[in-house]
């Protein structure tokens, strides 16, 4: 699926869950207009030496080919400039899977959004996380993405409170998590749910201000 054509998508999945989720709008002012996605990413490994899931993931964002010299960054609401893919996708095979965002309910977070149905409330032997570096202060960090509300209807996750400083962050997305969507109660669904582990191959990855 083309990146536009995905990230048209994530805008219109985006203010359909405006209801639950605020997005972040930022507080950078004009700021550049665009980033160097290759450089930042190389960044972002360096900042995760020591972490070998972190490292790994990035690797694969590297090696995959989708990174752009340059992109604009997606202000003022934020999704990620490159979707995740995964070993499920959003078809039921591998491929385009969802997309890391920065929200701002409460405070500046990272989360993920994504299909297939929603995300199951019960994470328990998944585990995704997001690595990120704040490229005007040289923070940086590794978090879970672990706080879900499936009320109404929300299709994202997100991190703790996060602490990033103001500027220009860029993050990655990796790990895996659970799905459900509604089948008819039976003996082998006796919640009436049937759930599914994805395990992001690509990782999501964005440029974002704080």
């Amino acid at each position: 699926m083309p990146r536009k054509s995905f990230m048209r998508r994530c805008t219109t999945v985006l203010a359909a869950t405006a209801a639950a989720v605020t997005v972040f709008a930022g507080t950078a002012g004009a700021g550049p207009a665009t980033v160097d996605l290759p450089d930042a990413a190389q960044q972002l490994r360096t900042s995760a030496a020591g972490n070998a899931a972190a490292e790994q993931a990035i690797d694969r964002l590297l090696s995959s080919g989708e990174v752009p010299a340059a992109e604009q960054l997606a202000l003022p609401a934020q999704p990620f400039q490159i979707p995740a893919e995964s070993d499920i996708g959003r078809g039921g095979g591998p491929g385009v899977y969802g997309s890391g965002i920065a929200l701002g309910v409460d405070g500046f977070r990272f989360g993920f959004f994504g299909g297939p149905g929603t995300i199951a409330p019960n994470q328990a032997g998944a585990k995704l996380e997001v690595v990120w570096l704040n490229l005007s202060n040289g923070r940086s960090g590794t978090d879970l993405l672990i706080e879900h509300n499936d009320v109404p209807v929300d299709t994202t996750i997100r991190t703790r409170v996060l602490d990033t400083g103001p500027g220009l962050v860029v993050a990655a997305v990796y790990g895996t998590l659970w799905h459900r969507w509604s089948v008819p109660v039976s003996e082998e669904h006796p919640d009436g749910f049937q759930y599914q582990l994805g395990t992001i191959t690509i990782p999501s990855f964005g440029a974002v201000y704080n």
